[in-house]
């Protein structure tokens, strides 16, 4: 698929996120990688090096074995990257299932 632009993308991204624990894993993601780079920083910089298998590896986790899609980043490295911390940032504040819902998209409801 192309795509023009980031607000061409987005609604897309957020169709292969459809199941709430296919974002939660995303969001374990971020949220590791973001603490191993403060960890670098702060005690030893080659922990950064533990970041992209975190950080891709939780994420891609959850599209193979929760979601049954092949991961965005695959085909668009960038956008997925920057979709990948806005809906972090979405999710953060609780502003996630608005965003589908405003996309036209209904969230998809699990029992665990």
């Amino acid at each position: 698929m192309n795509f023009r632009s980031f607000g061409e993308f987005w609604p897309f991204y957020v169709n292969q996120h459809s199941k709430p624990s296919t974002r939660r894993w995303h969001f374990a993601g971020t949220l590791t990688a973001l603490v191993i780079v403060i960890c670098s920083l702060l005690f030893a910089w080659w922990l950064v090096f533990f970041v992209p298998i975190f950080g891709y590896g939780l994420a891609w986790y959850s599209h193979f074995f929760v979601e049954g899609n092949v991961p965005a980043t695959f085909g668009h490295p960038i956008w997925s990257f920057m979709c990948d911390f806005k809906m972090f940032g979405l999710m953060l504040t609780g502003q996630m299932d608005r965003e589908i819902k405003r996309l036209g998209k209904r969230p998809v409801l699990q029992v665990f």
